[in-house]
């Protein structure tokens, strides 16, 4: 089981958070703990100061390394990976998140204010997490965020085995539309070939669709996906079909103008692919 302990001045934001959803699923299930621990309970004035103005001057109060410290040594043992939630650290990605689920501890430090004293970061910090280009106000909402992902890739906390896998991003595709009753809503239908009961052409079907969604939506990662796609292509001795961007500009071709609005895909022109 994945043990998280959260380092945080603000515990009620992750433990009202983490008892919804998935991850409530996943605790009541003991597949994952999560524990909460605020560096309040090492301050020793009055106040329960944690943090000070920084040397030299600036925005914000540094929270002190003092605190920090006492917190961290509460609950780091020699087979944890201490993560800093900070907007300079590497963006979670699907892979990043199914690394961290193998993990056996995780300590999530959140900061606040204007930071933590580097010199905590530069001692006890495995590695920085962002959640994306952009600040926001303090580390716990980005902890949530790193948990969430991480529980997906823990066996069991999913209703299927398989469901991480499908996910966006987890192929180096987004995921394709997805349809449940009526049949058809508004004069849109769901696409034929989803009704066929054929698995297999389904299958092909949706990392189709999936192609031109991220075609559409995130070109800087289909232009990753079709790299390797090219390269994979290239190494075969005997091609069956035609290059990987001429396959799925046939395949957008054959759709019919219904199934290509229900799938939100009306807008592609034959230039889309050339290029």
């Amino acid at each position: 089981m994945l043990h998280v302990d959260v380092i945080t001045l603000f515990p009620e934001m992750i433990e009202g958070a983490a008892n919804y959803g998935v991850l409530g699923q996943a605790l009541k299930s003991d597949l994952l703990k999560i524990s909460t621990h605020t560096p309040r309970e090492f301050a020793e004035d009055r106040h329960r100061t944690v943090d000070d103005r920084p040397f030299g001057g600036g925005d914000g109060m540094i929270m002190l390394a003092e605190t920090l410290e006492k917190s961290l040594n509460k609950v780091k043992h020699k087979n944890s990976r201490v993560i800093y939630m900070s907007p300079q650290g590497s963006v979670l990605t699907a892979q990043k998140s199914r690394e961290l689920a193998q993990q056996e501890h995780l300590v999530i430090l959140c900061g606040r204010y204007g930071g933590v004293d580097q010199r905590i970061l530069n001692k006890y910090v495995d590695e920085e997490i962002t959640i994306g280009d952009y600040v926001i106000s303090g580390g716990e909402l980005g902890a949530l965020v790193v948990i969430d992902a991480v529980s997906r890739f823990i066996p069991g906390v999913l209703g299927h085995a398989d469901s991480a896998d499908k996910d966006s991003f987890s192929e180096g595709l987004l995921e394709h539309p997805n349809f449940t009753r009526p049949r058809q809503w508004q004069e849109q239908e769901v696409p034929e070939v989803l009704l066929s009961g054929n698995h297999k052409l389904i299958e092909e079907w949706k990392v189709k669709v999936s192609a031109l969604v991220t075609m559409k939506k995130r070109p800087d990662l289909f232009k990753d996906y079709l790299n390797k796609e090219n390269e994979d292509y290239k190494a075969l001795k005997k091609k069956k079909t035609g290059p990987p961007l001429e396959e799925l500009q046939k395949f957008w071709n054959n759709l019919s103008p219904q199934d290509k609005e229900s799938l939100g895909l009306t807008d592609f022109t034959e230039d889309d692919f050339h290029g």
